[in-house]
């Protein structure tokens, strides 16, 4: 089996500690009032991130693809740990903006680059597992820092946060340098035999898949084309609640900035188990959209929820927020094990990036809108109608997304064997 030989990955996802996440928080403890950042430059701060890295997405996978994954995430944890910092030291929004939108260039080569170097790494019943360690850096970042970052606002000052929690980036990225390989062939403590045993089983896979040259070719395959659909919308739910969960308690309740880090932390342990579970049991029975929509639309039904109950009742609310938070981060090891089987390896990891990149455009438009309405509406209630909605289309273009295997196009040199795509896409 390939993790046996790959387990040291399973610990060095290249987690950062959320631009996302800490600028929310930082814009409630201070920093808005601070720089005179007004409701909607706030807005439009949140949300800039993602336009950078909705447009280096596909650039990114194509250097890691044909380059090397692993020195392209050295840099760029370098990169995003000095810009992260000086987040702290600005005084003036329009180097803000420069900032943010810099940000999310940088991040940008990251997620591409991780799923090309797992999909080196790990077979279809091992990828949904493998994935969801590297996505879990999200929520278990978060988790932490929402609590460490209300500490740090409480006991320095928003800049402080910035600049701490910018650094652990850069150790971190030494640490990959030394410790990781790109591929099985790479790997100084593999033998030869279990080199070959490992690219082997990666050859099996490749069986059945349908021969797409290059990356203009499958980013024209249907499947791809509503994958992005369904993450465009996915995310609009998911970085639209990340982005202004902090605020969202801050405006429902008089807790001070501790304890809306604490409160803030909750749905992303919720998360965390969800994704060890949706994972687990999508590589055992090697079905993906089965893990997917129904946990979509359980976050659909509980923004409504929370949206029915208002501010009638603060804890049940939020309840029905944490469910939903949770609920839209389970199926994100079993949606990415989706993309490198139904498509061949040489063009999987931009087909990866292109659907990824329309999530990064989802997260500007949730993160936009939803602030947005906040501020125009005086309430939360439009934006979660917004959310629910967001999540349902999201739940439809699941369900109808098809696999494009044909059973006529053969690897020379392989052992022939069914491909897993037919049956994953269930």
């Amino acid at each position: 089996m390939v993790t046996a030989h790959a387990g040291h990955l399973h610990h060095l996802q290249p987690g950062l500690p959320g631009p996302v996440s800490n600028y929310s928080l930082g814009a409630a403890a201070g920093m808005a009032k601070d720089l005179n950042i007004t409701a909607s430059a706030s807005a439009f701060l949140a949300a800039l991130f993602f336009l950078g890295y909705f447009f280096f997405q596909v650039p990114s996978a194509s250097y890691a693809q044909r380059r090397s994954a692993k020195k392209l995430i050295f840099y760029a944890l370098i990169l995003w740990g000095i810009l992260a910092s000086c987040i702290g030291i600005v005084t003036n929004i329009w180097v803000l903006f420069v900032i943010r939108f810099a940000i999310g260039i940088v991040e940008a080569a990251i997620m591409p680059a991780m799923l090309i170097l797992l999909s080196n790494w790990f077979t279809s019943g091992e990828r949904s597992k493998a994935n969801t360690v590297l996505i879990l850096g999200n929520p278990v970042t978060m988790l932490w820092m929402s609590v460490v970052s209300g500490y740090l606002v409480s006991h320095f000052s928003w800049r402080w946060m910035f600049i701490i929690e910018g650094l652990p980036a850069i150790i971190w990225a030494f640490v990959w340098l030394r410790m990781i390989d790109n591929s099985p062939n790479d790997a100084k403590w593999l033998s030869a035999g279990q080199k070959k045993d490992i690219n082997d089983e990666f050859a099996r896979e490749q069986v059945g898949l349908h021969a797409v040259p290059n990356y203009r070719e499958a980013f024209k395959q249907k499947a791809v084309i509503q994958l992005c659909i369904q993450y465009f919308f996915w995310s609009i739910g998911v970085y639209g609640f990340v982005m202004w969960l902090p605020s969202i308690i801050k405006t429902a309740s008089s807790f001070d900035i501790v304890i809306i880090g604490w409160l803030t932390a909750i749905p992303y342990l919720l998360a965390t188990v969800l994704m060890v579970v949706a994972s687990f049991f999508s590589d055992r029975l090697l079905k993906r959209k089965l893990f997917i929509w129904p946990f979509l639309l359980v976050a659909a039904v509980a923004f409504y929820a929370s949206y029915l109950v208002g501010t009638s009742n603060f804890w049940l609310s939020f309840i029905l927020l944490v469910i939903a938070g949770g609920a839209m981060y389970a199926p994100y090891g079993p949606f990415f094990a989706i993309v490198p089987e139904i498509l061949p390896k040489n063009v999987a990891g931009g087909a990866m990036a292109l659907v990824n990149s329309f999530g990064a455009l989802g997260s500007f438009a949730g993160a936009y809108f939803v602030g947005f309405l906040n501020n125009v509406t005086g309430s939360n209630d439009a934006s979660y109608i917004f959310m629910a909605l967001s999540l349902i289309i999201a739940v439809v273009f699941t369900i109808v997304v098809k696999a494009v295997s044909t059973p006529d196009f053969k690897l020379q040199g392989t052992i022939p064997a069914a491909s897993p795509s037919a049956s994953a896409l269930q």
